[in-house]
């Protein structure tokens, strides 16, 4: 380095090396001979290299550029350059940034409600989040955002796109789409608004409730429960005759939220999800709990393919057990746990550490929950293949060969045989609600040995 090179880059690099995982990992006990030793030794020097060749960019750009940098979009784009080698989940996230996602937990933000990823140099909508300026604008899911506010978007990081949409209530937002039939980009103006998400409503029909669970965050089983007593309340203090959970366009949210959701509907100690780190490490199986179970009456899950992560928890630990017949298109496929690291500067770190699991030892990376009945938006429509779903975004995690040990995904069947006109349901134009009501009341009424539940 050039003789103004500050202490401050030499410690940089020290740190980096000392703060490594290896630089203090203990090598497993009857694993790790000398040969071992060597290798990993002769690992640390080629990363140290690779440091000093850092710390060399770093200070020929601050001496040199034309312009006086700025340091601290130095590091940030260093450490974002860093994690886009990884997949599509692990991200960088500055103060302002980080700062909105831990609002997002909480549910209420200021912005249009849209779901978004990369894919390639793409943005593209994993889903408009239900009752919100962008649902109510038409935005669709797999649609590309062109640009924002003119800007263009090819190659930008899902956090600045983020970034712009988001702000106080009132501001308008102009977004410039492109969507499968469209001959050129189309430019929709959007006016943000207060986005209070009410993870959880419900309608009751005939008897047979229906709970749309938009996402899962702080308190969304608690929600659950009031709403489904709120039901229970509107069926004259009678249990109900069925459930359909609602999880389609849910992208997911908090873990421990997913799992008291499915932990709702189980009895107790039956596996819900099982994670698993590198190498196996850090293994964990989350399980039901003997209390607040609901009674055992039909349910039916809802999804397609904007029902992601903590959505296809749910469905995969209800369907795994038979609690419930999953009901929609084919979802999502993400199969990944982030947890997130608040750093000394205020700015965030989501990392992805582990992968999950059915119960049954199903990894659901790029495939997704297959339904049990494969039900199309449309009566006679096809599922459509355009939507954007995990195995299209680059960098993701390929799905592991499945294992001899693996059960294999259910084939999907068409419509549930035993549909027939229902006088509560016949002028609902959502037709897999419909689907999965008319198949609801159809257990009600049968007898009761047809009823009997599938675990």
């Amino acid at each position: 380095m050039t003789g103004s090179s500050q202490p401050w880059r030499a410690a940089l690099a020290a740190f980096f090396l000392l703060s490594a995982p290896w630089a203090h990992a203990a090598a497993p006990p009857g694993k790790d001979g000398g040969a071992g030793r060597a290798a990993r030794a002769e690992r640390d020097d080629a990363t140290y290299r690779q440091l000093e060749v850092f710390a060399r960019v770093l200070s020929y750009v601050e001496n040199n550029y034309v312009e006086s940098p700025d340091r601290q979009k130095l590091m940030y784009g260093a450490i974002q350059g860093m994690l886009e080698t990884l997949d599509p989940h692990t991200v960088f996230l500055p103060p302002d940034v980080y700062r909105e996602m831990k609002i997002d937990t909480s549910g209420e933000w200021g912005g249009l409600g849209i779901e978004i990823a990369r894919k390639g140099e793409r943005i593209v909508v994993v889903a408009p989040i239900d009752d919100t300026p962008a649902a109510r604008a038409g935005i669709k899911a797999g649609d590309e955002l062109v640009g924002i506010d003119g800007e263009r978007t090819e190659g930008m990081d899902v956090g600045r796109a983020l970034q712009k949409m988001r702000g106080p209530a009132g501001g308008r937002v102009l977004l410039t789409i492109m969507r499968e039939g469209f001959s050129a980009p189309r430019e929709i103006a959007i006016i943000r608004d207060h986005i209070r998400i009410v993870s959880v409503e419900g309608a009751l029909h005939g008897g047979i409730g229906h709970v749309k669970v938009k996402n899962f965050q702080d308190r969304t089983d608690l929600d659950l429960r009031k709403e489904l007593d709120r039901l229970r309340g509107l069926n004259g203090g009678r249990e109900l005759r069925g459930l359909v959970l609602d999880l389609r366009n849910n992208p997911g949210g908090l873990l421990n939220e997913a799992v008291a959701v499915s932990d709702r509907f189980l009895p107790g100690n039956l596996p819900i999800v099982s994670t698993r780190g590198r190498d196996g490490r850090g293994a964990t199986v989350e399980r039901s709990k003997d209390r607040d179970t609901e009674k055992d009456y039909p349910v039916v899950v809802l999804v397609n393919a904007g029902s992601a992560s903590a959505s296809e928890i749910v469905a995969g630990a209800l369907q795994d057990h038979g609690r419930a017949a999953i009901l929609g298109t084919p979802t999502f496929g993400k199969g990944s746990v982030q947890t997130v690291i608040e750093l000394e500067d205020g700015s965030g770190l989501k990392l992805t550490i582990a992968r999950y699991y059915t119960p049954k030892g199903r990894s659901i990376q790029e495939r997704g929950i297959t339904p049990d009945f494969l039900v199309p938006d449309a009566p006679g429509g096809k599922v459509p293949r355009d939507v954007v779903r995990e195995k299209d975004l680059q960098r993701h995690f390929r799905a592991e060969p499945v294992a001899s040990a693996e059960p294999a995904a259910p084939e999907p069947k068409g419509l549930p045989e035993n549909l027939a006109p229902w006088d509560v349901t016949a002028k609902l134009e959502d037709h897999p609600l419909k689907v999965a009501l008319d198949y609801l009341h159809g257990l009600a009424s049968a007898p009761a040995p047809a009823r009997a539940a599938g675990r």
